[in-house]
């Protein structure tokens, strides 16, 4: 991995060398000073951008701590959390920074402001990957835009209150950090002419995830007033005795004695990175890191076993992509090598992350669709049952309760790769309208670009008003039991009511537990 570097200036001084080889800088007029501090950002495309903004400072495994005012220039993008692998660096425990764009940093604007929570689960992925660079969407939207980095894996979710109370915060230190930074916004936003009273958050996969958690977590109350989630829900948290155990088998690999917890204090935070590779006890695999339920910060599951009252006033937006599970299994990929009816049902089994007899779900899809082929059928069911039901629960929990709710379902497939079909990860250019960046598969001609456009201007439209119509849309009703009416985007628009009716009945059927509980 990347190694950790605390020093700001050697952050501002590589990251800045790398971004005025891939973008054209200028001065941005005079600072913004805020009860924070002051700013001094740069100027792209008419819009103002402010990187690496601290919002807070981390301490291993506690709660995060806000910072004095400083001045500092806002032009380099602040450390990522550390975690495996390096596609993301520099690297620090200390990554409690943000980044902001806005067309006019007037207070007197009062401009909508969208807060992004990134993905990669909960133990990897950062808001410097050049597809969630806010220019675009801040261009376009008449919007603050807002990115946030926070802590991850082990340093963000390793739950040790059980084994050490004075790490009682352990466990949701990563949901403390967006909620810190989220105090933020809302005591400073204002300066770069954004609204602290229309803050939307937003987020992909383990963002959606986050979000969704926040609104069960008291300390975020009021914090933010719309919520949009993008193929990611977190229905159930981890129960403390199952992350206890994983606790355990993650310290057990760093040879640390869950009895002297002092020397995982003072390891190095590359030896955490490389102990991430624990088995999970509960799962197999590697060993699962997010919220728990610690009776502290999180005291009942967000969706089970209703909607967390905190949450039925805010306004929620749900999607998901028609082929999710091509975005983690590629159709070369060694779990699909020689796949044919013989083995489909037990190549399928731990990929559906649900407990169900796998050769009973094949059959029913074989009854169904006979034309269909195994690969299909594989990435069918396994994008039902693993990645859309949290979303079916979430949105059927919010009818139920009268809470606002609209559903999208993305069937915009890539155009670099389309063997994968609409995956995972496709709707975030889409949103940003980064079609051009790094890593998009969404190319950039005119289909992309009305795709573009419709799900930019929803977002938009949710942020300003707390309901995703707009003029170029049809009528998108809120999402009732009797309809559940859906806004398929494409190429063009369109509402279809319970878009894989037979998928969702057929899953129902199967109790729900959110993997990691």
């Amino acid at each position: 991995m990347a190694r950790a570097v605390i020093d700001r200036r050697t952050l501002i001084g590589s990251s800045a060398a790398l971004l005025v080889a891939t973008r054209a800088f200028g001065q941005a007029e005079g600072p913004v000073r805020t009860s924070a501090g002051s700013f001094q950002g740069t100027l792209e495309g008419g819009v103002r951008a402010f990187r690496g903004i601290r919002y807070g400072r981390a301490e291993r495994f506690q709660a995060p701590r806000p910072v004095p005012a400083a001045t500092l220039p806002a032009d380099a993008f602040g450390p990522v959390s550390p975690q495996s692998g390096d596609r993301y660096g520099p690297q620090s425990e200390d990554c409690l920074f943000l980044n902001i764009w806005t067309a006019d940093a007037d207070p007197r604007a009062a401009k909508p402001v969208m807060v992004y929570i990134h993905g990669g689960a909960y133990s990897s992925g950062s808001v410097t990957d050049p597809l969630n660079d806010g220019q675009a969407l801040a261009a376009r939207g008449d919007v603050v835009v807002v990115t946030v980095n926070h802590r991850l894996n082990a340093f963000g979710y390793l739950y040790l209150a059980r084994l050490d109370p004075r790490l009682a915060d352990s466990g949701n230190a990563g949901q403390l950090d967006q909620i810190l930074a989220l105090r933020w916004i809302r005591d400073n936003i204002t300066a770069f002419g954004g609204d602290p009273s229309r803050v939307m958050v937003f987020g992909q996969s383990g963002g959606g995830a986050k979000i969704a958690t926040m609104m069960a977590m008291p300390a975020a109350k009021g914090l933010f007033h719309r919520a949009a989630t993008m193929s990611g829900q977190q229905v159930t948290a981890s129960g403390p005795l199952n992350a206890t155990a994983r606790s355990r088998a993650y310290l057990a690999r760093l040879g640390v004695p869950e009895t002297n917890l002092s020397a995982v204090l003072e390891l190095p935070a590359e030896k955490l990175v490389a102990a991430l590779d624990a088995t999970d006890p509960i799962l197999g695999g590697g060993v699962y890191f997010g919220p728990v339920l610690d009776m502290r910060w999180l005291s009942r599951h967000p969706f089970w076993p209703d909607v967390h009252p905190q949450s039925l006033h805010i306004p929620m937006m749900l999607g998901n992509t028609r082929d999710e599970t091509r975005g983690f299994i590629a159709p070369d990929s060694a779990k699909l090598r020689g796949l044919g009816w013989d083995n489909l049902a037990e190549r399928m089994a731990p990929e559906l992350r649900i407990d169900v007899l796998p050769e009973w779900v094949v059959a029913e899809y074989r009854a169904k669709f006979p034309t269909m082929t195994p690969i299909d059928l594989f990435y069918d069911a396994t994008t039902c049952g693993r990645s859309w039901r949290g979303q079916v629960i979430e949105a059927e929990e919010r009818a139920k309760a009268g809470a606002p709710a609209w559903v999208y379902q993305l069937d915009f497939a890539s155009r670099t790769e389309p063997n994968r079909g609409a995956f995972h990860t496709m709707d975030i250019p889409l949103v940003f309208g980064t079609l051009g960046a790094s890593g998009s598969q969404t190319g950039t001609a005119a289909d992309a670009r009305a795709a573009s456009k419709a799900m930019q201007d929803s977002f938009v439209a949710f942020a300003k008003t707390g309901d995703p119509n707009h003029r170029g849309l049809p009528a998108w009703p809120r999402h009732r039991l009797d309809s559940r009416a859906t806004m398929i985007f494409d190429t063009r628009a369109w509402i279809e009511n319970d878009p894989r009716k037979w998928q969702r009945e057929l899953f129902a059927r199967i109790p729900y537990i959110q993997p990691g509980t």
